[in-house]
């Protein structure tokens, strides 16, 4: 009985035990409480009528919360194409220039161009306006990795009637500098949805719709509101703990709501606020910092220019945020996913129930009482919105002339002439038109095989096509390649966008190639750039020279030595592509020699 009675006292727990288990049960649902349901969202209450309607606003507050884009008459275009002769904010000498341009309410942010006093950007971006005149103002900022940005300059420009100012500097009423602008004003269609064009802040009309139930208010501000100053109708749905990469990764907060993505973070006093519309938006998609860092990109359309926080630039025109240090980095992006899905979702319902009325507005105004009833019949949709141009964002260079802003004015560059360095020239056996035909042409083998010899897989080779933004015609080419760096994955994506212009004579040709891989260490850092300069010397015969160099992005301690060992590399790489497309070239011209041949006997 006494074993028994022993076995039993150590089996069941005593009384002291229970209530030491029964306290940490409850410290651990208090904590996981408050560090999930609690994460910085008050709690909520509904405000509705009698009815079950949503209670009216003050109009003051419906009129914020109107869509500013529906019923604004310009859209003005404001390209950031460089600037020059910038103070330095940087101990050694030089700035980490980035812009902030205003125009009335909006404000957009350029990208920074680190280390530079003369930096080119060549960024666009859209403001719509109400009426004219109204002003225009341009700050260039140099950025603090700790403290507060240091004003480099500043410039306010008037715009106060429709038209296009080209290519103008504008000195900057700083201690020193002038900053070159393109502005172009034109008058829109009627009522044309802007949040569609890459206007800057779009933010669609946020109205409750009486099939989706009580608008939702918050007792107490929220986040939203007491950070990033946001309409009190705006809640949390999502908050994530992550990252956000500048020169480094600043640690912060994420807060997802029905309309925006925000970021704070407060890291050595330095606060940073970004605010990006979901209308803004082009694409999120899943990335890597520092190789073994999951993050998300979101990648801004072209216009739209950054939020609260200089983006990162690229070389597609298009600005970008990326956040890191994610504890799930794909429930994350789902659920960023889904919210933009029910952002567009909700924004086309919205834009359908008001199609009909706009047009009728539009002709009630011009008096066509005929064509008035034939719409009513008929419900036809509403005018097109406008499309905005891209424009390609670029690094610095020592001087910038007059005729160079002329030349960006018409044709942007499709590489940066300044990092190139000659690694092979020859003399081949074709024309130029022939090198274009048989070498790079859409239905030319070469580049399969090419390839195919070198192992790549997933090789995805879209057609030519012309291009309004630089001279000549495009396409990208995709594919994965094996890797052998040690600190690599086993093979790595790359995207090459290329590029070629004929001369009208067909004696000259000039392939252009923008390479950007993913998985290799410093691979946001930098691009590799390279240009085959092909010209007729005889009629069989033609010069190629190509140059090469790497461009970096943004600074980084390894640059140097990047460099060097990119142009030595890429020296044994384009000595096997040209004598691979050296041996297709005669391998073609023989094969067409024999079926000329075989059908000259033929008609014989």
């Amino acid at each position: 009985m006494l074993g028994f009675e022993t076995v039993v006292g150590l089996l069941l727990p005593s009384w002291e035990e229970l209530q030491l288990s029964v306290a940490a049960a409850a410290f651990l649902i208090v904590a996981y409480w408050f560090l999930t349901l609690g994460d910085g969202v008050d709690h909520r209450t509904l405000v509705e009528t009698s009815a079950g309607r949503p209670a009216e606003v003050d109009d003051d507050e419906k009129e914020s919360k109107g869509d500013r884009h529906s019923n604004s008459a310009y859209l003005i275009k404001v390209k950031l194409l460089a600037a020059k002769n910038l103070r330095g904010a940087n101990l050694n000498g030089t700035s980490d220039p980035y812009a902030i341009i205003s125009c009335g309410a909006e404000k957009c942010f350029s990208s920074m161009v680190p280390g530079s006093r003369n930096p080119i950007w060549r960024e666009g971006f859209n403001f719509a306006v109400d009426e004219l005149p109204v002003k225009i103002i341009v700050t260039i900022y140099g950025w603090d990795i700790i403290r507060r940005s240091a004003v480099l300059g500043s410039v306010t420009i008037p715009v106060e009637h429709e038209g296009r100012t080209g290519a103008i500097w504008y000195t900057l009423d700083g201690a020193s500098g002038q900053v070159c602008l393109h502005i172009k004003t034109h008058k829109l269609q009627v009522d044309s949805p802007r949040v569609l064009d890459g206007c800057s802040g779009a933010n669609t009309r946020r109205k409750a719709f009486a099939d989706q139930g009580p608008m939702v208010f918050h007792q107490k501000h929220g986040p939203l509101q007491t950070i990033f100053n946001l309409l009190s109708d705006e809640i949390v749905e999502h908050s994530y703990s992550c990252a956000l990469e500048r020169s480094f990764l600043y640690h912060g907060r994420m807060y997802i709501s029905a309309w925006n993505i925000c970021f704070h973070s407060n890291v050595f006093s330095k606060q940073i606020k970004v605010t990006v519309p979901f209308g803004d938006i082009d694409e999120i998609k899943r990335s890597r910092h520092a190789i073994i860092n999951p993050a998300i990109t979101v990648i801004l359309r072209v216009g739209a220019g950054g939020h609260g926080a200089p983006p990162l630039g690229n070389g597609d025109g298009k600005v970008r945020y990326k956040f890191a240090s994610f504890w799930n980095r794909n429930h994350v992006l789902k659920n960023l996913q889904h919210a933009v899905q029910k952002y567009h979702t909700m924004f086309e319902a919205e834009k359908k129930e008001r199609e009909p009325s706009t047009l009728l507005d539009f002709i009630k105004e011009k008096q066509q009482p005929a064509l008035l009833y034939f719409v009513k019949e008929k419900k036809m949709p509403t005018l097109p919105a406008h499309s905005s141009s891209s424009f390609r964002s670029s690094e610095s260079q020592s001087n910038i002339s007059e005729e160079i802003v002329a030349k960006i004015e018409q044709f942007q560059p499709f590489i940066k002439e300044e990092v190139l360095t000659t690694i092979y020239n020859d003399v081949f056996p074709c024309t130029a038109e022939q090198f274009f035909k048989f070498v790079l042409d859409d239905g030319s083998t070469f580049t399969n095989e090419y390839h195919t010899a070198r192992k790549d897989f997933n090789l995805i080779v879209s057609q030519w096509h012309a291009s309004s933004e630089y001279n000549g015609q495009v396409r990208d080419v995709k594919y994965r390649t094996l890797c052998n760096f040690p600190l690599c994955p086993p093979d790595i994506p790359v995207t090459e966008f290329q590029h070629t212009v004929l001369s009208a004579d067909k004696k000259k040709l000039v392939f252009e190639t923008v390479q950007q891989t993913e998985g290799v260490p410093f691979a946001s850092y930098f691009e590799a750039h390279c240009r085959w300069s092909v010209e007729t010397v005889s009629e069989s015969s033609c010069k190629v020279d190509i140059t090469f160099g790497a461009y970096f992005k943004k600074w980084c301690l390894l640059q140097s030595k990047i460099k060097s060992a990119a142009v030595d590399d890429n020296k044994k790489v384009y000595k096997i592509r040209l004598d691979a497309a050296r041996s297709y070239i005669t391998k073609s011209r023989t094969s067409n020699i024999a079926s000329s041949s075989t059908a000259t006997q033929e008609n014989n």
